[in-house]
């Protein structure tokens, strides 16, 4: 589980967080939504501590993430904005790469890096040096390696942006059976489409602050839109906050 208590973060005059609050559960798909210039991307830095919040506090299972960062980095799955793939070498040598970071021992190492190319269907590119990569091939790679060592939360910053219709349809089968296993998952997407299918709960994220969290039910039913899209622009169009 990740709790985020009274987020603030600026830079210079500019405040890009603003007492951001919300809590993702176990089991559940929770969404982060926001236009451009929200605050989400911020938001998430400080989440995976690639970034000191001025005030506030994160907890992932419990563990605050200003006392203890490096307990929460390894209950921690992250595929940020930039996916940084070591281009000379193959998918399946950047996931062990990553899994020796992580400190798993060779023998589970294996196992893990075979299962999630099986899981993300990754068979054809495993033994092929990531350089030449497609978007969704650089993605499932980015997300391999973040999983690697097993982790019970998983943070996904646009995890579909720039795939193809089939590269996402596997992604969110995928984000899909990370629920099913009892794992938390957060993740941004401007996709509403997506959104909708698979959250659970959506925090939306305006001039820095939280001006909705709810279930997608919830958020239709509050604004009076059948379509989330919709409701979404109200939300962001009125600037009130909603809450279920």
């Amino acid at each position: 589980m990740i709790e985020v208590k009274d987020l603030h973060k600026a830079f210079g005059t500019v405040k890009a967080v603003d007492g951001v609050s919300f809590t993702a559960r176990d089991g559940e798909i929770t969404g982060l939504l926001g236009p451009n210039g929200a605050g989400k991307t911020t938001t998430l830095r400080m989440l995976y501590t690639l970034m000191a919040p001025d005030r506030g506090q994160v907890r992932v299972d419990g563990i605050d993430a200003a006392v203890d960062p490096l307990a929460v980095r390894r209950r921690l799955g992250v595929l940020p904005d930039a996916r940084g793939l070591y281009k000379r070498l193959t998918a399946g040598e950047n996931i062990d790469y990553f899994a020796r970071l992580h400190g798993l021992p060779e023998a589970l190492l294996a196992s893990r890096r075979d299962g999630l190319i099986e899981a993300l269907g990754m068979h054809g590119i495993a033994d092929r040096r990531a350089e030449g990569f497609s978007q969704g091939e650089r993605v499932k790679t980015a997300i391999a390696r973040a999983l690697v060592h097993d982790p019970r939360n998983v943070i996904l910053d646009e995890p579909t942006n720039g795939l193809d219709v089939m590269a996402t349809r596997a992604l969110r089968q995928f984000m899909a059976r990370l629920k099913e296993e009892g794992r938390c998952v957060l993740f941004s997407s401007h996709i509403m489409q997506e959104v909708a299918a698979l959250c659970d709960r959506i925090v939306v994220i305006a001039h820095g602050r939280v001006v909705a969290d709810a279930s997608p039910d919830a958020l239709r039913e509050a604004t009076g839109e059948h379509n989330l899209e919709d409701a979404f622009v109200k939300i962001i169009g009125t600037d009130e906050g909603l809450a279920a």
